[in-house]
């Protein structure tokens, strides 16, 4: 016991010498300086270090996903440091992509040519439609090589607890594809769905209701084989697994 006194006796002076706050006056200890009205005094606000058009540069630049203040600090003095030609190059990309990229009228894929290429392509198999829920899932199924048909971007997925449903995807512009053959590329009747939705809770929901809105039609729907990864992305997963998922592919019931 003596020796949690003496630690304690210790504890005890080091608490009495130690100031216990500094207050805006320079005093040690006690409570800190109050105003007359009891309230405590604001901290001024500091004006920004940087000049108004880098600050407003770094604003932007940390709304993006990803990129906090010292992210986008660090892009911003990228671009000061660069050529002048090379921070032009920068903007009239991010211009373009938002005045010349649009959505296809047929399958809602990202273009800059109304239809897309692949809409376009009278090679490809007009019959078979795979449904994605966004263009960067198309681009990663496109780049495998082992599909030729044509596609559909939902543009989302079923979530009615986020207040997602059926009016806010594309899917009324599928269901016209399959009812009338005239707005599928080439006229071409629809004779097989492939459902190509990320295998996560959701996306099954999502299936579910639009492979019943298919069979209705007299369609048939098939999936993606179950090779993916339950909760993974299909942005995520390597190039070998999706071709497998595209050839071992089974129907839906």
């Amino acid at each position: 016991m003596g020796g949690f006194s003496c630690v304690r006796r210790v504890l005890g002076h080091y608490n009495r010498v130690m100031p216990t706050e500094v207050d805006t006056q320079g005093n040690h200890g006690g409570s800190p300086k109050h105003s007359g009205s009891g309230d405590a005094v604001p901290r001024p606000q500091r004006p920004s270090v940087y000049p108004e058009p880098v600050e407003r540069l770094i604003g932007e630049l940390s709304s993006l996903p990803g990129i906090g203040r010292r992210g986008a600090e660090r892009l911003a003095f990228h671009l000061l440091k660069a050529s002048e030609s090379s921070a032009m190059a920068l903007a009239r990309a991010i211009t373009d992509i938002k005045r010349a990229v649009q959505h296809c009228s047929v399958c809602s894929n990202l273009t800059d040519a109304d239809p897309c290429p692949i809409c376009e392509d009278p090679s490809r198999d007009r019959s078979r439609v795979l449904v994605v829920e966004q263009p960067k899932d198309l681009i990663a199924l496109e780049q495998t090589g082992m599909y030729s048909g044509l596609y559909h971007v939902l543009m989302g997925r079923l979530s009615p607890l986020d207040g997602i449903g059926p009016g806010e995807l594309t899917v009324g512009e599928l269901m016209a594809r399959l009812d009338e053959p005239a707005k599928n590329p080439g006229g071409v009747r629809i004779k097989e769905v492939i459902l190509g939705l990320n295998p996560t809770l959701e996306g099954d929901g999502t299936g579910l209701y639009l492979a019943q809105q298919i069979h209705s039609r007299g369609v048939g729907v098939t999936r993606l084989a179950r090779g993916l990864p339950t909760g993974s992305q299909l942005e995520y997963v390597s190039k070998a697994v999706l071709a497998d998922a595209i050839e071992g592919r089974r129907e839906m019931v």
